[in-house]
């Protein structure tokens, strides 16, 4: 009997060991993977699914990688579905105007910089304009994807007709034939409004997920069946069911949530993000139309963004462009999960399209064109409004 009792005994003391050993849980609102709210049970398992196509599927030459890529899977791009960092950059090239790209043949729009064994990896030509775009984070896309193009057209105003100094604009695309138009689409000279990357130059998240196996993995689909290296179309290497469970699975990762939004220095903040115009581009709220997930339909969200191209000046004019954006023109990224960028960057941040910016405040400080004004109101601000305005934007 006293045997059993010391074998009970220590078996609980090694399991409440364990568990001081073990890390705490992180708490929600500090994760940025995880689905939507209120899926059914269907839908979860979908979820999963896509879940593991994206983060766990690694692929290899046997199973299609290349010849030449950027990266062997999808979540090699996107660690815990957050930002990427400079290891994990692409690099887009060759077109030098809204007019087409000039450089097709030799591997534009996108540099794969890598190959497998046996092939020599692509190399920027000389003399030629790029992009550096590191890798967004992947949350909240499904809501993003459903605001109606009429909500983006209210937000845009092209002529600047309220002389606030800002004119966003859409960035009229051309779709390719697998892409559907969504309900309710304005076609504008025979272009969609385009709303995912750096330029808004991804229709929608089919057409993103698509386009990044063919470009950034060299493999190819029957959406993309166009082998980057061959220039030629080729069988499939990736199954339609899997690129539309990774659609699913984007399509319901959920929203970023807000951290500490009570705190006082975060509330001040936010009063200030207002008052010195930031909100005209990061626009706080927006809203989902009609949905075949009823957890996306019909609801308001707080990306901080209005999906729109804003003119930020000549320093971030990197001389490249896609679809009908102008070289300065970049699409305003959404700043909810802002705070937590630094998870997925190797406990630092890489802001703006390329990653130059090394802080908030940094990348604040390089916003120039029609964000020239909120750059300067936000120098004018006393030390201590800056420090709750940046609390702000860590809070999100």
């Amino acid at each position: 009997m006293k045997k059993w009792l010391t074998l009970i005994l220590l078996a609980g003391i090694s399991i409440l060991s364990c568990e001081k050993l073990l890390p705490p849980t992180p708490a929600e609102d500090e994760l940025l993977d995880g689905p939507v709210p209120g899926l059914s049970g269907e839908q979860n398992l979908r979820f999963l699914e896509g879940d593991i196509a994206f983060n766990d599927e690694v692929f290899t030459p046997q199973t299609g990688l290349g010849p030449l890529f950027v990266a062997t899977s999808c979540g090699s791009c996107h660690a815990g579905d957050g930002k990427g960092t400079p290891f994990t950059t692409l690099t887009r090239f060759g077109q030098t105007d809204s007019t087409g790209n000039y450089y097709l043949h030799l591997g534009a729009p996108q540099l794969q910089h890598r190959a497998i064994p046996g092939y020599t990896p692509e190399a920027l030509p000389p003399d030629i304009a790029f992009s550096k775009l590191t890798p967004p984070a992947n949350t909240g896309l499904g809501y993003l994807d459903l605001v109606s193009d009429a909500d983006i057209l209210a937000m845009a105003d092209e002529n600047d007709t309220n002389g606030d100094g800002v004119s966003g604009i859409p960035n009229w695309i051309k779709l390719p034939g697998y892409v559907k138009p969504r309900a309710g689409a304005v076609i504008k000279n025979g272009r969609h409004i385009g709303r995912f990357g750096k330029k808004a130059s991804a229709y929608d998240l089919l057409h993103q997920t698509a386009s990044a196996y063919n470009q950034d993995i060299g493999i190819t689909s029957t959406f993309e069946p166009f082998d980057t290296y061959l220039k030629q179309e080729v069988e499939p290497e990736v199954s339609n069911q899997t690129v539309l469970d990774v659609v699913f699975y984007l399509q319901t990762l959920k929203a970023p949530l807000q951290r500490n939004p009570n705190a006082p220095d975060v509330h001040a903040g936010k009063e200030l993000f207002t008052q010195i115009k930031c909100a005209a581009c990061h626009r706080p709220e927006l809203k989902t139309g009609d949905s075949e997930v009823a957890a996306l339909s019909n609801q308001t969200f707080y990306p901080y963004t209005d999906l729109l191209l804003h003119d930020m000046g000549s320093a971030l004019d990197d001389g490249y462009t896609e679809g009908t954006a102008a070289p300065a023109e970049w699409r305003t990224p959404p700043l909810w999960g802002l705070g937590l960028s630094p998870n997925s960057q190797g406990g630092r941040f890489f802001l703006m399209h390329d990653g130059r910016a090394g802080s908030i405040e940094e990348a604040i400080l390089l916003h120039g064109g029609e964000a020239e004004e909120s750059r300067n109101l936000y120098k004018a601000l006393q030390a201590s409004e800056r420090q709750k305005l940046l609390a702000f934007l860590e809070s999100l």
